[in-house]
This record gives structure tokens, C-alpha cells and sequence, in this order.
């Protein structure tokens, strides 16, 4: 059985400095703090996972921003943030875009009177609270995705990624779970009274289960959680491996790139990143992104992180973080060149506390802790999608920015035979032909009225409205 990822349950090399070795850039990609659980919606981050990912920003605060590291991003501003030095993006989404706010507040801390300018009449204004730095959080691409949603792809917008996920649920792994296990849910019965129907405490809603128990877990005493001695070591531990289990074949599948849509765009941005950082000679040096655990099962798929240990297909838990580090062996303090650089990558299962430290992992089922900036830039290459037109290709989308994409391309492919012999356009063509058919119809409409006798009343229909088109959702509550 599969459990959730552990920092004591990985048993890879830990983070050692090597003396000539020297950090230009860095690509940090972090999960939310702990929040209120999503069987209810309306999710909210809570105080504890404020404080979870401040602590966690602040970890790399000391890493690479503080004067005192030997892992100083080179040139970095150690107090006053630059707009110009730092990159930070969330999706559109409350308890992540707060986690993002909140970690940013541990990477630059209030820096209190250094925070200060002097006016013209001579006056000296402080920033308020006691220096706090503001940096830009802009939207994400990587997922557009609520933490509302019982499961993230549902709501993608990928119509191939929803269908692929769908496929899971017709497949030997998940029906022979869904059997083997029922006993085991039903047996849950009397925590999730009240919460679930007695036909969702199934392996179907494996996560949601889990994320209910885990949070009454952290935050509910016995007076508000009656059967919480019911939630036994043993018990939470299958809960957590089902979760997991069901979650990773939810967002990636070896054989349909699709399915990891989510972690797909995150290495294009993860890639892009990295690449200004080169490409602006390191006037770029740190990229901060936050997102679902959706998106980063995504990536750990495409990445191969089971190859490095099985515990990636676990859940990881709330704050835990990733980073890609850019490095260099090269002498000097000018930039080196692209073919001197490689890139390391680390992981850190939870919050990192001060005394801890992510360990590092190969990628790409490789046995070397670092590859070359053109390895990684070329297998990156491969598993990422950047680009609305790659998107809508893998997707299969017509619609919204797939549908505008479009209209661009068959209009560039087809301009030089877009008018007819007699100089009107295409569009021009279509609106008459249009008009022309509508007055037909009006016509054949009014005699027919005429000859028959018929004349149109307003009434009014009392009952339910129409129904909406079907719509395929993956693991949604009933």
C-alpha cells in the first residue's frame, strides 16, 4: 500500500554545499497552507496554514536571499525586494492566491525603517506595518482551478484531460479498489454522518473522504467530533494511501500526456522561467508559483518522480514545496554561458521548518543529481505545453481562446482566397447569404400564418426551465 509522502519516508541525498558551486536563478513551486475542507466549498486558508506557508517562505528567505547563506541567488537584494528580480504567480483562487501572498511575506519580510524616503520638504515617510514589501502576484496559467472543486481536473476546461481522467474510472485498478475497499468506507459511517450519503462513502470519492477526516483530524476536539478515536493511526493511513492512489491515476497516465494537462503547462512555465533567468543574463534570478496538488501530481508524473521514489504518488501535504535550482561550477562573477549551467532539482514533503531542508532527487529516471541546463531544457521541452496553440491542440477545445485561435489561423491560411471572383469576402458572403435565407424563412412563415388562419398569442408558461446541456464532470459529489 501506498502512504503519503514523508519526509522521514525518503531516503535520498540531503542538501550539501558545494563550495565552488554558485546559484543564479531558482523556480519555487509551492502547495497551499492548511484550509477548511472542500466537501462544504467556500474554502478558506486557516491561521495555521498562513503561518504554515509564511514559515516556508521564510525557509527560503534564509536560502536564498540572506547575506548569510552560501546559497545566495548571486546579486539578489538580501532586504528590499525588486519588482524586476522576482516573478510570483497563483491562480485565481482564494486559499491560493492567499498562500502565495503569505509566502512571499516569509521570502521578504517587513524590513521596518529601512522602508523609508525622504520627501522634498525634508519629512521622512515609513512604509506601513512595520515595512511590509509589496510584491506583484500575477494569475497563473498552470491551473485555472478552484480549491472548491472535490477534484481539480473537473474543472480545467481540458475536454481531452476530463475525458481521459474518466477513463480511470472504467479501468481494472480503480473497479477492483472500488470493491475491495466498500467494507472499509462503509465502516467510516459514523464519522461521516451528516457529511456524506451512504452511497458516496466510496473509494469514488476517495480524496474528499480523506480531506474531511484529515481537517476534523488537525482541527475538531472529541466535543466536535464525536468518533474521532475512530480515526486510529491504521485507519488514517489507509485513508491517506486510497487518496492518494486514486488522485495520481486521476492526473496522470503514462500513455495520455493529456491527462497531466495541468503539470504540462506548469513545465512550460517552469522552462520559461529558468530561460529568462539565462536570457536576461540573471537580471531575473527567482520564479515563485503556487498551486493544487493536482498540478503537482501532474508534474511529478511527467517528470518520473516515482522512478525516484514510490512515495511521489502519494498526497503531499499542505506548504510542501519543490524547487529547480539554475547552478553553475563556473569561476568568475560575470554570467556564465548556458552550456555552463545545470539545474538541480529538490523536494520538501510539509512546511519546512528552521533545521530542515527539502532533499534532493534526480529527474527524468535519471542517476545524476544534476542535469545540464540543455538536458533539462530539451526532456522539459517534451512533456511541456506553453503556448494557447499547443493547449488547444492537445485539448481538443473550440471554444473560448481555442475558438479566437482559430479564426486567426484559417484567416492567415486562407487570405490570399478568402474573396470570391466578384470581390466580396467570405464574411461579407456570409451575412448576406444569411439575410437572404432569413427573409425566405419570414416570408414562408408570414403566408403561412395568412393562409391558414393562425396568429400569434403571448402567453405565459408557468414551470421548470429548460434543462442545460449534459456536461461531463469527473468526481463530483452527487
Amino acid at each position: 500500500m501506498k502512504y503519503s509522502i514523508s519526509s522521514g519516508l525518503f531516503l535520498a541525498a540531503s542538501l550539501s554545499t558545494v563550495e565552488a558551486e554558485r546559484v543564479v536563478g531558482a523556480y519555487i513551486f509551492a502547495r497551499h497552507g492548511d484550509r477548511t475542507p472542500k466537501v462544504f466549498g467556500s474554502t478558506q486558508l486557516t491561521d495555521l496554514g498562513y503561518r504554515e506557508v509564511f514559515d516556508a517562505g521564510s525557509f527560503y528567505n534564509r536560502r536564498y536571499i540572506s547575506d548569510n547563506s552560501s546559497r545566495q541567488i548571486e546579486g539578489i537584494n538580501p532586504e528590499i525586494v525588486s519588482s524586476k528580480q522576482i516573478s510570483a504567480t497563483a491562480p485565481s483562487d482564494a486559499v491560493l492566491q492567499n498562500s502565495a501572498t503569505g509566502f512571499l511575506q516569509g521570502v521578504y519580510p517587513p524590513v521596518g525603517t529601512v522602508a523609508s524616503q525622504t520627501l522634498a520638504d525634508g519629512s521622512s515617510v515609513e512604509a506601513p506595518l512595520g515595512g511590509y514589501q509589496l510584491i506583484q502576484l500575477s494569475t497563473s496559467t498552470s491551473s485555472k482551478n478552484s480549491e472548491d472543486a472535490t477534484w481539480l481536473q473537473g474543472a480545467s476546461g481540458c475536454q481531452k484531460a476530463i475525458l481521459s481522467s474518466n477513463n480511470y474510472f472504467t479501468s481494472d485498478s480503480y473497479t477492483s479498489l472500488l470493491s475491495s475497499t466498500a467494507d472499509f468506507y462503509k465502516s467510516l459511517s459514523p464519522m461521516l454522518d451528516g457529511a456524506f450519503s451512504s452511497s458516496q462513502m466510496t473509494f469514488k470519492n476517495a480524496y474528499t473522504i480523506f480531506d474531511y477526516l484529515n481537517v476534523g483530524k488537525i482541527h475538531n476536539t472529541t466535543s466536535t467530533f464525536p468518533h474521532k478515536s475512530d480515526l486510529t493511526k491504521e485507519v488514517y493511513h489507509q485513508l491517506i494511501s486510497l487518496a492518494g492512489s486514486h488522485e495520481f491515476n486521476l492526473a496522470y497516465n503514462a500513455s495520455e500526456k493529456v491527462r497531466a494537462i495541468d503539470g504540462a503547462v506548469l513545465a512550460g512555465e517552469i522552462l520559461a522561467g529558468l530561460n529568462d533567468t539565462i536570457a536576461t543574463e540573471g537580471k531575473s534570478k527567482l520564479n515563485v508559483g503556487f498551486g493544487s496538488y493536482g498540478t503537482i501530481f501532474s508534474l511529478f508524473g511527467l517528470l518520473q518522480m516515482p522512478a525516484a521514489s514510490v512515495n511521489f504518488t502519494g498526497i503531499p501535504d499542505y506548504a510542501s514545496s519543490m524547487v529547480f535550482e539554475l547552478v553553475t561550477n563556473a569561476t568568475g562573477t560575470s554570467f556564465p554561458s548556458a552550456s555552463d549551467l545545470s539545474v538541480r532539482f529538490m523536494f520538501h514533503n510539509g512546511t519546512i521548518t528552521e533545521g530542515d531542508e527539502p532533499a534532493i532527487y534526480p529527474l527524468y529516471g535519471q542517476s545524476s543529481e544534476l542535469l545540464s541546463w540543455d538536458d533539462f531544457s530539451k526532456k522539459t521541452k517534451e512533456i511541456a505545453v506553453a503556448s494557447d496553440e499547443e493547449w488547444c491542440s492537445l485539448c481538443g477545445n473550440t471554444d473560448g481562446k481555442c475558438a479566437s485561435s482559430d479564426d486567426a489561423t484559417t484567416s492567415g491560411s486562407t487570405s490570399t482566397s478568402s474573396t470570391s471572383s466578384s470581390g466580396i469576402s467570405r464574411a461579407v458572403a456570409g451575412v448576406i447569404g444569411a439575410m437572404v435565407t432569413l427573409a425566405v424563412i419570414l416570408g414562408l412563415q408570414a403566408l403561412f400564418f395568412l393562409v391558414g388562419g393562425f396568429r400569434i398569442a403571448k402567453r405565459n408558461i408557468a414551470g421548470p426551465e429548460m434543462a442545460s446541456p449534459a456536461v461531463v464532470e469527473v468526481d463530483k459529489k452527487a
